[in-house]
């Protein structure tokens, strides 16, 4: 519950801040210097009261249509996206769209109507032959496509790394300090030989959908996907707040557990995971021109390779190195319920790493 409430108010806060500043956009644009203006017909007679001027309307209207679309898209994705080809969620996602911009002007414009007695007719279906409505609409399709661009490089990057790489912060390595997380599917292998190819590929779709799903919460960005393995990460301070880089690994399993009948009704098997967490120094840069893209670079990730690795070899399903460990203990009076394995030679190391296993939640 508390994961759906984080990212309904992500949602809605994302969606009302760029909708309330896109119709204040056109409302500059199309009516700046104009003496005689409104943005809706039929409000001329009370064009000097200012709750009616056309950037106060801009504004109830960017607020209205920023709800109703946040409330669209979320339960959109939650619902529809899996379910729905790219074309096919398109035209839904649009029609849905659609009929919120309607919904709002028409709410607008009866509330305006009803509060200053303009009196604004609005009949069934007012909105098809007003030549003023589809200008906005086009507008509003325009914003839309540059909406779900900037909303696709947030989920590509994460929403301080877009901004970053949009100043051309990366276009010179940079050092920072950051937390990941190696997640990986137990017996993989296995897995793939019972179900073919074909299903298997369904498997690992609904295995990091449900991922995909609790990133939000745990303030989590996914840095890249490798066959059935997915790395996580995260800068200092969102990892360790709330202990959110091991938090995230019971939440998971927590949402796999409430799709235990699903996974087993379709595929006969329940997929478990395995993950190693580490920290420390390394080099971000961006790499490529062509499919640009941000790498880390640093013995960071390979030690938290090796370290989920060792999960196979000690029998557990979360290793953390006690750097880490003891970092997290330090910024949170809640003590992680952690036994210390020792000091261990991972392979392709040449200095031992004393690492923890996690075994449930604390």
């Amino acid at each position: 519950m508390r994961t759906h409430n984080r990212q309904l108010v992500n949602t809605l806060m994302h969606s009302v801040i760029f909708w309330i500043f896109a119709f204040q956009s056109y409302a500059f644009f199309r009516y700046f210097g104009l003496e005689q203006a409104s943005l809706v017909p039929g409000v001329q007679e009370v064009e000097k009261v200012i709750l009616v001027s056309p950037y106060s309307i801009a504004l109830y209207i960017g607020l209205g249509l920023g709800v109703l679309y946040g409330i669209v898209d979320f339960f959109y994705e939650k619902y529809f996206l899996k379910k729905l080809g790219l074309g096919l969620g398109l035209v839904v996602n649009t029609l849905l769209h659609f009929a919120a911009i309607i919904f709002v002007f028409t709410a607008s414009l009866t509330v305006i109507s009803k509060i200053f007695s303009v009196g604004i007719q609005l009949e069934a279906g007012w909105w098809f032959h007003q030549k003023r409505f589809w200008a906005v609409i086009w507008y509003v399709l325009l914003c839309s496509v540059v909406a779900s661009f900037i909303k696709i490089a947030r989920e590509r990057f994460g929403a301080g790394t877009f901004i970053k790489m949009l100043l051309g912060t990366y276009k010179i390595p940079k050092e920072e300090q950051r937390i990941f997380m190696f997640l990986d599917l137990k017996d993989a292998t296995g897995i793939a030989e019972k179900l073919g190819h074909h299903l298997y590929s369904q498997f690992l779709q609904d295995c990091f959908f449900d991922l995909n799903e609790i990133l939000r919460a745990y303030d989590a960005e996914i840095y890249q996907y490798v066959g059935d393995e997915a790395v996580l990460s995260w800068n200092y301070d969102r990892g360790l707040n709330r202990q959110n880089c091991v938090s995230i690994f019971f939440a998971f399993n927590k949402k796999r557990e409430n799709r235990l009948s699903y996974y087993l009704q379709k595929y006969g098997v329940f997929p478990e995971f395995k993950a190693g967490l580490h920290g420390g120094s390394v080099m971000v840069a961006e790499v490529g021109f062509v499919k640009k893209e941000l790498a880390y670079h640093g013995d960071v990730l390979n030690t938290c390779a090796r370290i989920q690795a060792a999960c196979n070899t000690h029998q557990v399903s979360l290793l953390i190195s006690e750097q880490l460990l003891h970092e997290l203990q330090s910024t949170s009076s809640t003590v992680i319920d952690a036994d210390y394995l020792g000091a261990v030679l991972l392979k392709g190391k040449n200095n031992r790493v004393k690492i923890h296993a996690i075994q449930r939640n604390f």
